[in-house]
């Protein structure tokens, strides 16, 4: 079962971290069709939200075919979002492993790698708009300089 954290400092809703804790998990395969997501009072008493916070993520996981609500039996995962590629045992996965370890022995803390991974990630595949997914860049890919990233709230206000 998924274990939710919650980073109140991010700038990202409560829910919307919730939502992609669970696309992270599918992604890895430490959930799998047919696994129950903890109910919202599991979650609740887990990391202290509001329980309407968390049948909203729960809604967009069923919105977006991932998850299935089954009255009084809870929320089970539809389909999964694994590649071979990414599963635990893959080659990359391992490589990954050991870049990480290179990053903290030269001294780098955690931001600091996904800092560097986030701009490698940027550098490669094309950043969409917040509603559509990441896909690969049509042509040259953008230099570091020409991204333009922005934050839910700076999206909100201009709503």
């Amino acid at each position: 079962m998924i274990a939710f954290r919650i980073d109140r400092r991010s700038g990202v809703a409560t829910y919307l971290q919730l939502v992609h804790q669970v696309r992270q998990a599918l992604r890895l395969g430490a959930l799998e069709p047919g696994d129950r997501l903890p109910t919202a009072r599991e979650v609740v008493a887990a990391v202290a939200i509001n329980p309407n916070t968390v049948l909203r993520a729960y809604r967009e996981l069923e919105r977006e075919g991932l998850v299935e609500p089954r009255p009084g039996q809870g929320t089970f995962v539809q389909r999964s979002l694994s590649r071979a590629a990414a599963g635990a045992d893959s080659p990359l996965r391992a490589e990954a492993v050991v870049w990480v370890a290179r990053a903290r022995a030269a001294g780098l803390e955690r931001e600091d790698v996904e800092a560097l991974a986030e701009a490698v990630l940027d550098e490669t595949f094309y950043v969409a708009p917040a509603d559509r997914a990441a896909t690969p860049a049509p042509g040259p890919t953008p230099s570091p300089e020409r991204v333009v990233r922005r934050s839910p709230q700076s999206m909100e206000e201009d709503t």
